[in-house]
């Protein structure tokens, strides 16, 4: 039987499943159908993302993200403080680098407004249309995604494609609907997470968004990354903000530190569901090793 762990940033929930352990049973390569099983509210446990620790050559350890309709992606905020607390709670480490599909992570213990948090640096910003990436060369900085966008998008890559739209209220934007048309726009060659910008009075941004992959979540750490770097790129605001999502806040740091693109730094906080085994008909699918399906 395969263990699992539930654990959530802000809403944004994972199921994390510690494949380092050979007796848990996690296979190398994990089919479609066993990460959305699992991922299912109704007849799995239920999840936004699926997380796979493994070991690495490179790091402290490996994560492997998968959408909770089994596809690959490259990022998650939110998932990477996470399992970044649980990795460092059995370690007794303050500090860890976390190998990802779209470079190595640093995560590590700190306070803010008398809280205890997990930050991450997520990298660099991707600003270039190649970086994101987009199906054509143009300004990242007003993109147009036609109709059904409410707004010119800023687009970049935050180890996955992001489009940031600024409206007047979030409210009044139908997300459920232009969320699916524009992640699946011909502009984004891989899709896009879309986000959905609103500058408040206290100078905090409020965010609604549509992640790739999975639909409305309560909270996109990446995401939240991207409006970070959108808010200083048009000028609406300072490399420091508070990204206030549905699940509640990040604290989104952008530095101008001689890296191209600037490295992303985000802290905030992490919580713990529960934990337990999947029954042996699931975990059987963990170890089977045949072509995704």
């Amino acid at each position: 039987m395969s263990r699992f762990l539930k654990m959530h940033g802000l809403g944004n929930d994972f199921v994390i499943l510690d494949a380092r352990d050979p007796d848990n049973g996690i296979g190398a390569d994990i089919s479609v159908r066993a990460a959305s099983l699992v991922a299912d509210r109704r007849f799995g446990i239920g999840c936004d993302q699926l997380l796979i620790i493994r070991p690495s050559d490179t790091a402290d350890i490996f994560m492997q993200i998968l959408n909770n309709d089994g596809s690959v992606a490259g990022a998650c905020g939110n998932g990477t403080r996470c399992v970044a607390d649980y990795v460092m709670r059995a370690s007794g480490q303050d500090r860890l680098a976390i190998e990802t599909a779209s470079g190595i992570l640093h995560a590590w213990r700190c306070q803010m407004k008398g809280a205890d948090l997990i930050a991450v640096n997520m990298g660099a910003a991707g600003l270039d249309w190649h970086q994101v990436p987009l199906a054509g060369e143009q300004d990242t900085l007003h993109v147009d995604l036609g109709a059904d966008a409410p707004a010119l998008a800023v687009c970049h890559s935050m180890g996955n494609p992001h489009a940031v739209m600024f409206v007047d209220d979030v409210a009044a934007i139908d997300l459920e609907d232009i969320g699916p048309k524009l992640e699946h726009a011909e502009l984004f060659p891989d899709r896009a997470n879309i986000s959905i910008v609103q500058k408040l009075d206290d100078g905090k941004f409020r965010m609604r968004v549509w992640e790739r992959g999975v639909g409305i979540t309560l909270a996109c750490g990446s995401g939240a990354c991207a409006v970070g770097v959108a808010v200083h790129r048009r000028g609406l605001g300072g490399r420091s903000s508070e990204i206030v999502m549905d699940g509640g806040s990040v604290f989104i740091e952008w530095r101008d530190n001689g890296i191209e693109g600037g490295e992303v730094i985000m802290t905030g906080p992490v919580s713990y569901v529960g934990q337990g085994v999947l029954d042996d008909s699931v975990s059987a699918l963990f170890g089977d090793h045949h072509a995704k399906a």
